[in-house]
């Protein structure tokens, strides 16, 4: 074999592809993607086909798009009165739990006092506790003093479960802002009130929107609690996804339909504390 020739074989070589090589992260994140977004996309699916259809031949998208699904929930007072109804009593909860919850953290955060690890274990084991524990005692107690079938008979029993853990994940952040720093506000003449508004706070933004979103999403998602507690003009828009059994049977579009706008309003509540929630997560106790 000549030089001429090796030289050639050798450039050859040289000239050949090469197999790009395989990203294995990426493939386990596109299949984590997948697997998380398939069944929204089914309910997503459902909700734009007739019953038939749902119950017929099965089909990855709708061959008759129907918007029917939703024009009975925007156009029912009944559906769409639910939605408001959660969003009442969601909102009222989380700004009652985060209200209480600030100064309770900030007095485990910097004082000790008798029976406090006491106090704070007895505040989590609320949080442990399930639902249906409390749901007689509440229902007993509203219907006594005229708060059955209202937004704050609700509010108020989530605050059962949300308090705690609001408390539990804003202690940690103030356990992380320096004593000093409220030492030098007193010295400056800010009063406590003051100080713990627009210095302490600020501070804890972080904390604040991570309790606020968890004790949001809880409020929004649970039923147990909130379909015992209201009956009509209260009634959430979980209790009324649970009510749409017919002679016909389950409307299924129109359930996947609800579950679609049910979905909406906690991506919107993460879309706008998304940056507080990465900070939690990094800095907090979450």
């Amino acid at each position: 074999m000549t030089d001429a020739t090796l030289a050639q074989g050798g450039s050859g070589k040289s000239k050949g592809f090469a197999l790009p090589a395989i990203n294995s992260s990426a493939i386990v994140m596109t299949l984590y993607l997948v697997f998380l977004l398939l069944p929204i996309y089914w309910l997503v699916n459902m909700s734009l086909k007739t019953n038939t259809e749902i119950l017929g031949a099965f089909s990855l998208w709708p061959r008759n798009l129907t918007f029917d699904n939703y024009r009975v929930i925007l156009t029912d007072p009944s559906w769409y009165m639910g939605y408001v109804n959660s969003l009442i009593y969601v909102v009222q909860n989380t700004v009652i739990s985060i209200s209480v919850a600030l100064p309770a953290a900030y007095a485990f955060s910097r004082y000790n006092f008798m029976g406090d690890k006491h106090l704070f274990f007895w505040l989590l084991s609320n949080r442990m506790a399930p639902p249906a524990v409390f749901a007689l005692p509440f229902f007993q107690l509203y219907s006594s003093i005229g708060l059955f079938d209202t937004h704050i008979a609700v509010a108020l029993a989530h605050c059962l479960f949300n308090v705690p853990l609001a408390v539990w994940i804003l202690e940690g952040f103030m356990r992380g802002v320096p004593r000093e720093i409220d030492e030098t506000a007193y010295i400056d003449g800010y009063s406590f009130p003051r100080f713990f508004v627009k210095i302490f706070m600020p501070l804890i933004a972080s904390g604040i929107g991570v309790a606020a979103f968890f004790c949001f999403m809880f409020s929004w998602v649970e039923l147990l609690l909130s379909r015992t507690l209201t009956s009509v003009d209260a009634k959430p828009i979980a209790a009324t996804m649970t009510r749409t059994v017919s002679a016909s049977g389950l409307d299924w579009g129109v359930l996947a339909a609800a579950g679609v706008l049910t979905i909406i309003p906690g991506a919107l509540v993460i879309y706008f504390v998304r940056n507080y929630i990465a900070k939690g997560f990094a800095l907090g106790r979450v």
